[in-house]
């Protein structure tokens, strides 16, 4: 009954929501380590091996590595443009440290917010829904060649955090029965956990600035005076991910029209001989 439960549970997860978060776990849960892990809390699948994500990968090299390493999916401009590494522009993204109450801490809030939005601002708007993953992980990348960060999965869960926190300002939020606020308050509260655990903010500013960027270029500024709608999804996009709108001037011919279809198949079943 319980598996039945959870892949009731799983299968009715909306599509995307589905394919990110599997694919975030079955990386995770792939990098198996035998030795020395980063710091527990929530900033500990940042910058992994290193808990505080700033960045040095040799701070903390585990005794034994298992199928994969984080030294294959972590974000690297020089393997990425000169060794043509280029699934690193997408494995950094999925690998959230080891298994561990900050893993399972990014997985429920990945999980929420992102079938959240799926499920709200985004309904029947699937392509849009890419296109702001697409966006949100340009900008990121981008931040990355400049910055010492390696892994960007949590950063990303920080921008749908904050996008769909702007999009419902006035739901109230309670934070592990300690505090009450409206929702915007929630990506700075969370910033304000990672700060008391004593990991790097540079993440959580991270998620916040592309996600404002994002909620600013998408709902804010086309609402302004001579403003415009400057984040447009492109057509093949919409060709993937969204169902094809009906043509209401479309008229179809007679024997394609379903009101004579059952006539027909009567008038073929009258005329069969007996």
């Amino acid at each position: 009954m319980a598996y039945q439960g959870f892949a009731q549970e799983y299968l009715g997860m909306p599509a995307v929501t589905r394919a990110y978060t599997t694919a975030c776990v079955l990386t995770t849960a792939a990098v198996v380590s035998g030795g020395r892990r980063g710091a527990g809390g929530r900033g500990a699948g940042r910058g992994w091996p290193r808990a505080a994500g700033d960045g040095s990968c040799s701070a903390c090299l585990p005794q034994q590595l298992e199928f994969i390493t984080p030294f294959q999916l972590y974000f690297n401009p020089d393997l990425i443009f000169r060794k043509f590494q280029i699934w690193r522009l997408i494995t950094n993204f999925l690998f959230f440290g080891p298994l561990g109450f900050s893993f399972f801490f990014n997985m429920i809030f990945l999980y929420r917010y992102c079938r959240m939005l799926e499920e709200g601002s985004f309904r029947g708007r699937t392509a849009d829904f890419v296109f702001m993953f697409l966006f949100g992980g340009f900008l990121m990348t981008l931040f990355g060649l400049f910055a010492s960060l390696f892994f960007l999965g949590q950063a990303f869960t920080i921008m749908l955090v904050y996008v769909w926190s702007r999009r419902n300002p006035y739901i109230r939020m309670n934070f592990f029965g300690l505090l009450n606020f409206q929702a915007p308050f929630l990506p700075w509260v969370l910033m304000g956990f990672s700060l008391l655990l004593g990991n790097s903010i540079i993440i959580d500013l991270l998620g916040i600035a592309v996600g404002h960027i994002y909620y600013f270029l998408e709902d804010v500024f086309p609402n302004q005076p001579g403003g415009k709608k400057l984040l447009l999804t492109p057509n093949f996009l919409k060709m993937v991910f969204d169902t094809p709108e009906e043509d209401p001037n479309y008229n179809p011919l007679p024997e394609d029209r379903p009101e004579h279809q059952p006539r027909d198949q009567d008038q073929n079943e009258q005329q069969r001989p007996q």
